[in-house]
């Protein structure tokens, strides 16, 4: 959205043109359509939720997850996705589908240096819409979302996800 507000009345101001840019996302703007309840919705998130992973046993447990994700995302403020990955090609797949389920633009310039066939740690920041790639040499491969908001029980890490989760 654009904001333009012109100043007519103050003396010092006269004719001057502000213009301001809202940096708001769809998704915090809007709630997605389920019918979820929050306390729903963080516990379907809980039950896949570090220490333990969980797999997702059908298509309706599948539409749950992903209804819950964007509920709680779509409460807080931003998000830092952390993914890990088999190789960089397949973690901005994953991050271009969760972005673009979270509601936020999947255009991204992506630049690394890394092999090919290299695992990596992907982390992006919504609040900064920038990423971050290193090598990893873990055994994990998925994502977590942490979610940054006031309200302290939505504030919070979920996940592992699978990296198809949003595909």
């Amino acid at each position: 959205m654009l904001y333009i507000c012109i100043l007519r009345d103050s003396h010092l101001l006269k004719g001057l043109i502000f213009i301001t840019v809202n940096l708001l996302t769809p998704n915090m703007m809007t709630q997605p359509n389920t019918t979820l309840t929050v306390d729903e919705a963080q516990k379907i998130m809980a039950d896949y939720s570090c220490p333990h992973v969980n797999i997702v046993d059908s298509n309706s447990e599948e539409e749950k997850l992903r209804q819950a994700i964007k509920l709680v995302s779509s409460l807080c403020d931003t998000q830092n996705l952390g993914i890990c990955a088999d190789n960089s090609q397949e973690g901005f797949k994953a991050l271009k589908s969760y972005l673009k389920a979270l509601g936020y633009s999947d255009e991204l310039d992506i630049k690394t240096s890394l092999p090919k066939q290299t695992p990596i740690y992907l982390k992006f920041s919504t609040a900064k819409m920038s990423y971050y790639v290193d090598s990893y040499t873990g055994s994990y491969r998925g994502v977590l979302i942490s979610c940054q908001c006031e309200d302290p029980t939505l504030m919070g890490t979920y996940g592992h996800f699978s990296l198809n989760l949003f595909d």
